[in-house]
């Protein structure tokens, strides 16, 4: 069994079959992650700020655009999930949204949304880990040495902040990139998963479900109306950070390695600061531009070559989807 993963240089080239995904397409998904998914803490912020509660936000979110997708996918043809399915989108919807997406929002009642994308970003760690013990595929030397200078950067960004005394918030935000690591190794190699997008939204719809039932069961109750600027940052974390975000990262999931597809993580932080500096009047670090430029050298070292395999893993990976914590 080989030490690394496919390459993505043999992904985007490898066109001589159908299923073979396409450059633009991969691309399109990395700028998703990269951009979109950075964005969405602020768009939490400014929700929790306008009058949502955490766990409701999330609840309505995923379940509007569940909703939306869901519809969508059974206009165009596709069959209804059977039990099976309902039953692993459910439990990777309750790791990646409940659990992953639902922390991070319960935190950032407290947390600043910069200081949660830097913790968050320890995520593609726990997935090199999780891969390499579930199926022996483990992270290439250039591979491992982006992991180090991407944590290396993330720490250095975050010097001098402060994650608060609230001990809740702490939790949830180590418990997020945990959950959500696990869920997405766990997601992509079930044989029991939904195909494409309807995994996506069948995780979507029972997290929303879940995280709805939880709101409800804690007490929790929208004080007033939204504001503006609240109900636009509601409807983008739809549209952009679920509908289009999360069903990108299903599809690097399926077509691209691990570490790239959870290289977002690295690049999230230095988005989330760029707009808390733009739009949130925040100032930063005196090691900030260092830390930003360790983090690009690390996505170049997870995103390259790397030698090809010279076995094929021993577990086949089916056409699924799985997702984030923002």
């Amino acid at each position: 069994m080989s030490s690394t993963a496919p390459s993505l240089s043999a992904s985007l080239h490898a066109e001589s079959t159908p299923a073979d995904p396409q450059k633009g397409l991969l691309l399109f998904c990395l700028f998703a992650l990269y951009v979109i998914w950075g964005s969405t803490y602020l768009g939490i912020r400014w929700t929790l700020q306008g009058g949502f509660p955490p766990l409701l936000l999330g609840g309505l979110r995923f379940t509007l655009a569940g909703t939306l997708l869901y519809a969508v996918l059974r206009w165009r043809g596709m069959p209804v999930p059977t039990w099976r399915q309902w039953r692993a989108g459910a439990f990777t919807g309750f790791l990646l949204l409940a659990i992953g997406n639902g922390c991070v929002a319960f935190a950032q009642q407290w947390v600043p949304s910069g200081v949660a994308a830097l913790v968050v970003g320890s995520m593609p760690l726990w997935a090199a880990l999780f891969g390499g013990l579930y199926d022996g595929v483990w992270p290439g030397r250039a591979e491992r040495w982006g992991l180090a200078l991407g944590f290396f950067g993330i720490v250095l960004l975050n010097k001098g902040g402060e994650l608060g005394e609230h001990w809740g918030a702490v939790l949830a935000l180590l418990l997020a990139p945990v959950s959500w690591a696990f869920g997405s190794i766990w997601g992509k190699h079930s044989p029991s998963m939904p195909k494409g997008l309807m995994a996506t939204a069948t995780q979507m719809l029972c997290a929303g479900a879940m995280l709805v039932a939880a709101s409800f069961a804690i007490g929790e109750r929208m004080p007033a109306v939204p504001d503006t600027r609240a109900l636009a940052a509601f409807f983008y974390l739809v549209g952009f950070g679920s509908l289009i975000a999360f069903s990108a990262y299903g599809y690097l999931l399926r077509h691209a390695r691990p570490a790239l597809a959870t290289s977002y993580a690295y690049v999230n932080p230095v988005v989330a600061m760029l707009l808390g500096m733009g739009l949130g009047g925040e100032t930063p670090g005196p090691y900030a531009f260092v830390a930003m430029t360790a983090i690009l050298v690390a996505v170049m070292l997870i995103t390259r070559k790397a030698p090809a395999p010279t076995s094929q893993p021993r577990v086949a990976v089916p056409e699924n989807s799985a997702s984030r914590a923002a």
